[in-house]
């Protein structure tokens, strides 16, 4: 009972309003309340705008990194690719440049071996002309010893007082010594 006595003097002490609601209740509910939207609005503009601008440019910041990374991942997908091309090129142009080094190895070798042959016909045929030059020189002393040779036998034949029978015999015996090749030769 105690506790229905409170509330029947606390009611008596509010008056005849509803839930105990006095105009200096709401007034302080009202200002209470203006100050609570003013405080909002204070702090909207010094701590919240802020912190949204804040987000806003972080917001901004990422997404141009996220856009940066994107185009250099682009970017490193063409560069890959390009280094494939460029490495499958490689073998190829390898092989082109090792196809015409041998192929200017081979034309340096027949050079070189066209020049050798030349030099050789060069030698060659100096040596057949030294050749026929010493052919030459031989005959002309072959001739030289065998008019020697007739020389003697014209003194012997002088000498010996022959006729032309025993002459003629002498000369053909020595030919026959000498032999058809020295003349021909």
């Amino acid at each position: 009972m105690n506790g229905l006595v409170r509330v029947a003097l606390a009611g008596d002490a509010l008056g005849d309003y509803i839930f105990g609601l006095d105009p200096q209740l709401l007034v302080d509910s009202l200002i209470t309340m203006i100050a609570m939207f003013a405080l909002f609005v204070l702090l909207s503009y010094l701590l919240f705008n802020p912190a949204r601008t804040m987000l806003e440019k972080r917001q901004e910041r990422i997404r141009e990194q996220l856009d940066t990374a994107a185009k250099e991942k682009e970017d490193a997908i063409k560069f890959k690719a390009e280094y494939d091309a460029k490495l499958k090129n490689v073998d190829k142009e390898a092989e082109e440049i090792l196809g015409e080094t041998r192929k200017k190895a081979m034309k340096k070798e027949s050079d070189i071996i066209n020049e050798a042959k030349e030099e050789s016909a060069r030698i060659l045929d100096r040596a057949s002309r030294e050749v026929e030059l010493e052919k030459s020189k031989v005959k002309d002393d072959v001739k030289q010893e065998i008019i020697a040779v007739a020389s003697v036998m014209a003194g012997k034949i002088v000498a010996s007082s022959l006729n032309e029978n025993i002459q003629s015999q002498l000369i053909a015996d020595t030919l026959k010594e000498m032999g058809d090749e020295t003349w021909l030769s």
